[in-house]
């Protein structure tokens, strides 16, 4: 894995909240996903995403690490 493609994986992830969903809008297996996003959050030295059996969400580091928004 790559920086991007886990970063990539991390965003995706957070906007759907769904491990699922971000594989469909990035091409690639679910497994795949959250395999670069575990990938990452090990880069990192911490979960940036909070998982249940239902859903995902953000950590509060996570929060932190949430690209802001911009409009241009």
């Amino acid at each position: 894995m790559d920086l991007v493609d886990g970063l990539k994986a991390f965003v995706a992830t957070a906007q759907s909240g769904s491990f699922t969903e971000a594989a469909e809008r990035l091409g690639v297996s679910n497994r795949i996903t959250s395999k670069y996003v575990a990938q990452l959050e090990e880069r990192v030295g911490a979960r940036l995403l909070q998982r249940t059996t239902r859903k995902v969400g953000l950590t509060p580091l996570g929060k932190i690490c949430w690209p802001a928004p911009r409009h241009y």
